[in-house]
């Protein structure tokens, strides 16, 4: 028996990726170093103070860097050599970890400043770690990369705690931090010998360079369907794990009647759960589509809270808490590929940045409500809790870029990532009046046109039949004309250099390429059939004709300033052929259209 030439890669493949074992090698012992630093920071401040307050303290100098510093990282992420950076980061925090022993003498608040400052250089490591996963992965081997990391990280923190406690009971506890420091050579040295192309920046870095970037940073998001839906999903989702994390011991205590060794117990082997999770990912991640992942990870989750918020007994608790951090895991990993897989490689650390500090923020607001267990019955919560991920769950299976069917997915990664050897679409025939009219039947706007116009524009225009596969514009060359599609269905996007984008699906009345064949300016993405598909070319004169009318106007201007803010194009070059009218529309999208 033979096998199939298109067989997914096994679980565990990804470490034949030299640059990926390396990665994920420096990224183990760096983490199990930092958890060693965190816990030992707190077990200091609590000898040295003996106050709770002392110790939250300690945990606010690691997150608020996160709201400064955060969106700023992102730019310079996506402005500079990643790989450079992350070494940088690396060995900066070693020097600054290795100075905690020698200043601790000197007050409590070095320390703190310590903390804060690796925190912030830790703003600069992690969106270039997240952004450089993609390129030293391939796209087959990104779920179970993903996974790996996840894995990675989770039982470092776990090894990292351990050891931090066994420091704390038999050594000095200066050696953690000694530790740590030498963890972040080792994880320098692991990036030093990763194989990566940089990133090509042109011009300097002013501060106008890195506002306009931000902005750049944020249209992407609020451009493209799947990260705007993935943002919007996970504003509460961070809340609820926030309130979630706060609310653990005071469940276990009060619900339960579980002493600390039994909190323990719930929470150290939940760990279990969520690699057990992150293997099922690494094993089955592409067998459907991320936000399918997402919306049952939410949905188990909510299924699981509210057992949890009725639950007694301890053993049973401990049961349900791990089921709950395996069922947890495939959203943290659908979460990541479609950052890695929706986002231009350029604007990566920007994205994923923004991530960062929403994440960040929303947690420490949910952690702020652990107030609300004073005056609110601890099950009640949990059971709120719980029903907030069932609506987050049923949202994620509907928004867009976030609920289309894992099957027709698949389908169009395959075609876009075959482009290049797939047939081109044929010269086609004249149109005729009758084949102009069936666009109508898709498009009202059209009906604005007297007969006289249809009749003069189908003069113009070509009509030509597709078979499934067919490629009708190719990404990077230049054309004048547009297309409509008349039946069947396409997809826009391409695969090229590590860099996914899958735009748009494009049905009967959609039309593209109306930005290439009025600018002059390159074709931005592929399009290609997915099935038989009947298209009408449109010459750029014909289309300028068409956007006289009022109706047509606006919709051509609606889905250009999407498709634009999308791919960064609104700065578009005066001489492309738009009145200065049209170029302030351009620049200033309608507020009745629904992106």
């Amino acid at each position: 028996m033979t096998q199939s030439a298109t067989a997914q890669p096994g679980t565990f493949s990804v470490f034949r990726n030299r640059s990926f074992t390396l990665m994920w090698t420096g990224q183990l012992i760096s983490t199990a170093g930092s958890a060693l630093t965190s816990l030992a920071a707190g077990i200091l401040v609590y000898r040295l103070t003996g106050s709770a307050l002392s110790v939250g303290l300690m945990m606010m100098a690691t997150a608020v860097p996160t709201l400064f510093v955060g969106l700023i990282a992102g730019v310079f992420v996506d402005r500079y050599d990643r790989k450079r950076i992350m070494i940088a980061a690396d060995l900066i925090r070693m020097v600054l970890v290795f100075l905690i022993p020698f200043l601790i003498p000197r007050g409590i608040a070095w320390l703190y400043i310590i903390v804060a400052l690796a925190s912030a250089v830790g703003q600069f490591f992690d969106p270039a770690h997240s952004s450089l996963l993609s390129e030293v992965a391939s796209d087959e081997e990104l779920a179970a990369a993903n996974s790996m990391m996840t894995i990675s990280s989770i039982g470092a923190q776990a090894i990292g705690f351990a050891a931090s406690g066994f420091i704390a009971s038999q050594l000095d506890i200066v050696w953690a931090f000694y530790i740590d420091a030498i963890t972040f050579i080792f994880s320098a040295a692991c990036i030093l010998l990763i194989r990566v192309t940089p990133v090509k920046v042109e011009g300097k870095t002013t501060i106008a360079v890195v506002a306009r970037n931000l902005g750049a940073g944020f249209k992407v998001i609020t451009g493209t369907p799947s990260l705007r839906s993935l943002f919007l999903v996970y504003l509460p989702v961070f809340i609820t794990f926030g309130l979630n994390n706060a609310l653990l011991l005071p469940f276990a205590r009060r619900a339960l009647n579980a002493d600390e060794f039994e909190y323990s117990l719930i929470e150290g082997l939940s760990t279990v759960g969520f690699v057990v999770g992150s293997f099922v990912m690494a094993r089955l991640g592409d067998r459907l589509r991320e936000g399918q992942w997402i919306s049952i990870s939410f949905l188990g989750m909510a299924i699981t809270g509210i057992i949890y918020s009725q639950l007694t007994s301890v053993p049973l608790a401990i049961v349900v808490g791990v089921i709950a951090a395996t069922l947890n895991a495939p959203s943290v990993v659908g979460r990541q590929l479609i950052i890695q897989r929706q986002t231009p490689r350029e604007a990566r650390g920007r994205v994923f940045s923004a991530f960062f500090v929403m994440r960040d923020t929303m947690f420490m607001l949910g952690m702020a409500g652990a107030g609300l267990a004073d005056v609110i019955e601890v099950r009640t919560l949990f059971l709120i809790q719980a029903l907030a991920f069932l609506v987050v769950g049923s949202l994620a299976i509907i928004l867009p870029g976030l609920g289309q069917p894992a099957a027709e997915w698949k389908r169009a990664v395959s075609l876009l990532r075959g482009a290049k050897a797939s047939p081109r679409l044929g010269v086609g025939r004249a149109a005729s009046l009758a084949d102009f009219d069936r666009l109508v039947t898709h498009v009202s706007a059209l009906s604005s046109l007297s007969a006289r116009e249809r009749e003069s524009l189908a003069a113009q225009t070509l009509i030509a039949d597709a078979p499934g596969g067919t490629v009708i514009v190719a990404k990077g060359e230049t054309s004048d004309a547009a297309y409509f599609i008349l039946s069947g269905q396409a997809i826009a996007g391409y695969i090229e250099d590590g860099d996914y984008q899958l735009l748009e699906v494009l049905n009967p009345g959609d039309f593209f390429g109306e930005i290439a064949a009025l600018t002059g300016m390159s074709r931005t993405a592929n399009v290609i059939t997915e099935g038989e598909a009947t298209v009408l070319k449109v010459p750029a004169e014909a289309l300028r004709t068409m956007t006289r009318h009022p109706q047509l106007n606006r919709l051509f201007i609606s889905k250009m300033t999407e498709r634009m803010v999308r791919m960064k194009m609104l700065d578009l070059p005066r001489g492309a052929g738009l009145d200065q009218q049209t170029l302030r529309e351009l620049r200033t999208p309608d507020p009745q259209v629904v992106a």
